[in-house]
């Protein structure tokens, strides 16, 4: 027993070398005890907490402190010293770093469905940045800690990375608002995931201090939509696309041979086309304009196909005209 004792190594001297990237270092103290009297430092952004079968008992924030009875009040309940106890004594002592730690990384492994107030159901992909911190020491050794010798950041990621692709799906998930009005505001839609992401990581006592949505994918179909009616909208005042068309045809002309015969070809080919797109809608969106100007419907349908070719209205479109100008031939 007294060679036992002998061998034993009181340690006096209690800090932590925090390196990049950790969360957590339990001190391996083995068969040593502290001392009492023993000299505790906790440098800034530390806190060091003193556990008993797994159970937060007195922690230390930043500073130089001497261990003892008076500064260890819950251990000394809990292990039952009495006041004038100063013989060593053996307890997990766990750093805890309380920084943030920012840059780290998500996205979606896989594409997630959400369902939109416009399109429906939509499958979406999304990457981003975001931070972490230490918010609930009690929970965070309990939920998460548990009886590891330690944590780093990218141990942690996997399952931080999991909680906000769900979370991702339930704050765009409800169709109260479009996707597509999130996603025209940034800092709008990084601030609606982080309100659910906010609540996932509270389960484990941590916080989210800072979360940006950096890029959204759609599916290609509903980007070829969107792309369809960009163009739609960029067209516009049908008058100023004329206009337009025919400066490029004076354009193309100087370039060409054709010299003024050419150049007068240009700009009648660009008229044209300016009126053939403004009858053709108009006989598209009013089915009774054709029939009051008494227009003969195959240079409608031809006018239709023409806008078809362009890309300005849809074959479903195409068809369901082409069958009711066919319909008043019979």
């Amino acid at each position: 027993m007294v060679l036992d004792f002998l061998k034993k190594q009181f340690v006096d001297v209690i800090e932590w070398f925090e390196e990049p990237g950790q969360l957590v270092w339990r001190v391996p103290f083995t068969d040593n005890e502290i001392q009492q009297g023993a000299q505790l430092t906790v440098r800034d952004g530390q806190v060091a907490a003193f556990l008993n079968e797994g159970q937060l008992a007195d922690y230390f924030t930043a500073g130089l402190h001497t261990l003892e009875t008076a500064n260890l009040p819950i251990l000394t309940n809990l292990l039952n010293w009495d006041k004038a106890f100063k013989s060593p004594f053996k307890s997990d002592v766990v750093f805890f770093s309380l920084r943030e730690q920012a840059g780290l990384k998500w996205g979606t492994t896989q594409p997630i469905t959400v369902r939109d107030a416009d399109f429906g159901p939509l499958r979406i992909r999304a990457f981003g940045s975001y931070s972490i911190r230490i918010e609930d020491l009690e929970t965070f050794a309990t939920r998460v800690l548990g009886t590891l010798g330690g944590l780093t950041v990218s141990a942690l990621e996997p399952q931080l990375r999991s909680a906000i692709q769900t979370s991702l799906a339930t704050a765009l998930g409800g169709g109260g608002i479009a996707f597509l009005d999130l996603a025209a505001n940034q800092q709008a839609l990084s601030d609606k995931i982080k309100a659910e992401v906010d609540k996932a990581f509270a389960e484990w006592g941590l916080s989210c201090p800072t979360f940006f949505v950096e890029s959204v994918s759609l599916p290609e179909e509903v980007q070829r939509h969107l792309d369809k009616g960009s163009s739609m909208r960029a067209i516009g005042d049908l008058d100023r696309y004329a206009k337009f068309q025919a400066a490029e045809a004076l354009e193309k002309a100087a370039d060409n041979d054709g010299g003024i015969a050419g150049l007068g070809a240009g700009i009648a080919a660009a008229a044209s086309l300016g009126g053939v797109m403004a009858q053709g809608l108009g006989a598209a969106t009013a089915p009774a304009a054709g029939a009051t100007t008494g227009e003969d419907p195959f240079v409608l349908l031809e006018k239709l196909h023409k806008l078809l070719s362009i890309g300005a209205i849809t074959q479903q479109e195409f068809d369901a005209k082409k069958a009711e100008l066919l319909a008043r031939v019979k």
